[in-house]
């Protein structure tokens, strides 16, 4: 049986801005890097730069929307994503 692929995220957190309503940080996979910003009161989600950004936009935004009342500025988080890239 073969093992599934999967690529681990590493998603940091530079600014969770409660007054603000969004959350900013960096997230790297495989040989990528990214810059996102999560307006959580519109459900908007920001990746830049778009060069692989489909290959992590979706699985990001599951992750933000189930842990972002837990994330906290500074702290680092790991998200397996179901692809090998």
């Amino acid at each position: 049986m073969r093992a599934k692929p999967e690529t681990i995220a590493n998603i940091i957190v530079n600014e969770y801005c409660f007054s603000k309503k969004q959350i900013k940080g960096v997230v790297e996979a495989s040989q990528f890097k990214w810059t996102f910003t999560w307006s959580f009161n519109k459900g908007l989600l920001i990746v830049n730069p778009p060069l692989g950004r489909a290959l992590i936009e979706d699985a990001l935004l599951r992750f933000l929307l189930k842990k972002d009342y837990e994330l906290e500025a500074g702290n680092e988080y790991k998200l397996i994503i179901s692809a090998k890239f």
